[in-house]
This record gives C-alpha cells, sequence and structure tokens, in this order.
C-alpha cells in the first residue's frame, strides 16, 4: 500500500495529551473504516525467548486479560470525567481526545471530582481497524513494559465502538507544549538536557530489552512531563518488534511522522532501532533552537528544521545561531557544542554510523555532569607535542583526546 500524509491538524493545551504537531504531517497508510476484527495478534514480550526465535503472539483476549491492567466499563469512565466534559479535556489530537479523571487509589473505581486519584482518559475515534490495532498495540507494550521513562497504562475500556485507555497523569503535559506554545515559561537549559536524558532512558530500555523494540513515532508531544519534568514515553500505537536472529531490518509500512521519521525508512520501509535514533536526533535538535521540525510558516530551507540547522552544529563559532532565544544565552557553550555534535552523529544519513541510545545516553549524562565536561575540557586543551625524535631513554606518554562517540558525518536526504 502507498504511503500518504495525514495532515489533520491538532490542538493540546499546556497540561496533556500527543498529537501531530502543527505543520508536520503523520506518515501512515490508513486502512479504509471497517468493523473491527474479532481476533488479533499481537507479539508478546513476556517468557523466555532465545535470539533465532521470534516473539509468541498474543490474541486479543489474551492482551485484555493482562493482570497488569485493569478493564473499566464505559460508564465508570464517564462518570471518573464528569461525562466527558468540555471543561475536562486536556488535548486533542488526531487519534482522539485526552480528558482529565479521578479514580479511587485502591479500588480504581471512578471517584468524585478533586478526590482519589487523578488520571488522564484517552478516547479514540473510532476509526475502524487500523485504530483498533493501534489501540490494542499500545495496550500490549504498556501492559507488560514497565520502566520509569514509560508511561504507565492503568487500564483501557473496549465496549461496543468504544476504545478507551486510562494513564497515570502527567501535570505538565507535553514537551511540545513547552517548547512552542506560548504562555509556559521556557525550559531552562538544565531542563532541557534533563528531559533529553529521560526520553533517551526510554528509548534505551526499548532497544536493549531481551526483545527489542521499536518506538517508530519519537517526537516531542510523546514525550510527556510529570511535576519534576521527568521525561515519559507515551503513545506506544505504532511501537513495532524488532529484527531478530541474523534479520537487520523489519519491513512495515512507512508510519510515523513527517520530519521526524529516519530518511532511509521513508524512503524503502526498512525499520531499525536506528530509525528511533534519527528521530531522537530531530528532538535534540527541537531542544537546542526551540524550533519544530517542520514550520511550514518559514521559508525555504528553514521549514525543515534538520536542514536548516545541520551547516551549523559542527562550528563552534556558528553555533549560537541555531540557539533558542528564549534560553537568553543562559547555557554552557561547552555543553552545547557537545549536544550539538551528538545531534548531528544521531542525523547522520547512514543508519549504521548512528549511535546507539545507550552511547546516545551516556554522552548526555557526560553533558549534564559539570565535573564530566570538566575532565572533557581539559583533555581536549592538553597541548599535542609534534612528532620530534626523543631519546629512547627518556619515556614519554601522549595526552588523550576524547570525543564522546565520534564518527565521520554526511548529509543525510530530505525526508519528503
Amino acid at each position: 500500500m502507498g504511503n500518504c500524509l495525514d495532515s489533520s491538524a491538532a490542538k493540546v493545551d499546556t497540561t496533556q495529551g500527543s498529537h501531530t504537531p502543527s505543520g508536520a504531517s503523520r506518515i501512515s497508510s490508513r486502512t479504509s473504516r471497517s468493523s473491527v476484527p474479532s481476533s488479533l495478534t499481537i507479539p508478546s514480550y513476556t517468557g523466555s525467548c532465545n535470539s533465532e526465535c521470534l516473539p509468541t503472539p498474543r490474541t486479543e483476549g489474551e492482551i485484555l486479560s493482562s493482570p497488569n491492567l485493569k478493564g473499566f466499563s464505559f460508564s465508570e469512565l464517564r462518570n471518573a470525567t464528569r461525562n466527558f466534559r468540555p471543561d475536562s479535556l486536556l488535548g486533542e489530537g488526531g487519534f482522539g481526545y485526552v480528558f482529565k479523571g479521578w479514580i479511587d487509589e485502591h479500588t480504581l473505581s471512578a471517584a468524585k471530582p478533586g478526590s482519589g486519584m487523578v488520571v488522564a482518559v484517552k478516547k479514540l475515534k473510532p476509526e475502524g481497524f487500523q485504530g483498533h490495532k493501534e489501540w490494542l498495540t499500545e495496550v500490549n507494550y504498556l501492559g507488560q513494559l514497565h520502566h520509569p521513562n514509560l508511561v504507565k497504562l492503568i487500564g483501557y475500556c473496549v465496549e461496543g465502538e468504544n476504545r478507551l485507555l486510562v494513564y497515570e497523569f502527567m501535570p505538565k503535559g507535553s514537551l511540545e507544549n513547552h517548547l512552542f506554545r506560548r504562555g509556559p515559561q521556557p525550559l531552562s537549559w538544565a531542563v532541557r538536557i534533563k528531559v533529553a536524558i529521560g526520553a533517551a532512558r526510554g528509548l534505551s530500555f526499548l532497544h536493549d530489552a531481551k526483545s527489542q523494540v521499536i518506538y517508530r513515532d519519537f517526537k516531542a508531544s510523546n514525550i510527556l512531563l510529570d511535576a519534576e519534568f521527568n521525561a515519559k514515553l507515551s503513545d506506544f500505537g505504532l511501537a513495532k518488534a524488532g529484527p531478530t536472529g541474523d534479520r537487520t531490518h523489519v519491513s512495515t509500512q512507512v508510519m510515523g511522522t513527517h520530519g521526524y521519521a529516519a530518511p532511509e525508512y521513508v524512503a524503502t520501509g526498512r525499520l531499525t532501532a536506528k530509525s528511533d535514533v534519527y528521530s531522537f536526533g530531530v528532538v535534540l535538535l527541537e531542544l537546542l533552537s526551540g524550533r519544530r521540525a517542520v514550520d511550514k510558516s518559514k521559508v525555504g530551507v528553514e521549514q525543515n528544521l534538520v536542514d536548516w540547522a545541520k551547516p551549523y552544529l559542527s562550528d563552534k563559532r556558528k553555533l549560537f545561531r541555531i540557539m533558542d532565544t528564549k534560553l537568553g544565552g543562559q547555557y554552557p557553550q561547552k555543553a552545547a557544542h557537545m549536544a550539538a555534535n551528538l545531534a548531528l552523529q544521531c542525523l547522520n544519513g547512514e543508519a549504521k554510523v548512528r549511535p546507539r541510545m545507550s552511547e546516545v545516553l551516556i554522552t548526555l549524562e557526560q553533558i549534564e555532569s559539570p565535573k564530566a565536561l570538566a575532565r572533557l575540557s581539559q583533555s581536549e586543551h592538553q597541548p599535542v607535542e609534534s612528532p620530534v625524535w626523543k631519546s629512547p631513554m627518556i619515556q614519554h606518554r601522549s595526552p588523550r583526546n576524547i570525543t564522546p562517540l565520534a564518527s565521520p558525518f554526511r548529509q543525510s536526504p530530505r525526508v519528503r
């Protein structure tokens, strides 16, 4: 099936909800509206599996019987959200709507507004098979995978054509809101690096799991923030099982968001964990620049953040030209240069050359640590001696020049 661009706009307030960013398009191959199948199999990520075997398929019934999740009735969630009233709306996007609700902490039953535990209730638009498939995929993954940097799925509702998901509430909303919406106080440099580290930990966990998971839709609107600005990945509807055995990639329909999707994936449909690394590089650029991955309000090359920013990333003297003016120059230049260099490596046009997310995480932690930065700075400023003849009686130790994740860079093809 050929690729198509879903250009439906979306809007989200400053509290919670993931959606397709303004100016960006959801890359998808949607099926026509149809009745939901009674049985659907999704890979399982529990139990033992050697490197040669495929993830164990699970039926819809097995997925929905997960002991980690509560099955809610539609009436329960209607009560929890005050009948899905407009003043309970947190966000709206191509998937549907997100409402604020309240449930009892112990019984998980609906509670009176303002009492009990606050939750986010995602109510999907009825889109037939594809919408149900993405909903079920999210239940499958988040019902099995647990990590501090993945949003917690509490339960679900499947009743008639209604498909709902109940998550932990993330009071600071999405990263997208803080970077691009008017109103919120600009994120400081320290918070931006903290968010990048949290998101990197989430991706690294998925990539290094016994049965690898490729996230496939990493973007600012899918990174949610708790009260302390800890980042958590949300919306696993497009997640895909990684290659197994001697396979190098997964061939699949091209789905994701224009501007974030890796060029080789868009061109060939071949998906790898390095596709997520590219998307991470785009978000890291957004954190540095305060600009969207795709912004149709800009002119020419500036419409595409990667195309516009790449020439400046490796030049210390020109890097300031792409830095977010809302930072007011309040950032360490050495750290900014390291972050820009890391983004450039993630955006390498050759997927194999991009670093692994575990390596990206190590570099980000070095950027965050003043002591690590100081050590790196000292090592880079040690004088390099000329290769002159020395007596064999004199022991000479060459200075070490440490450059984390150094690699050659090539211009990546533009994503169309």
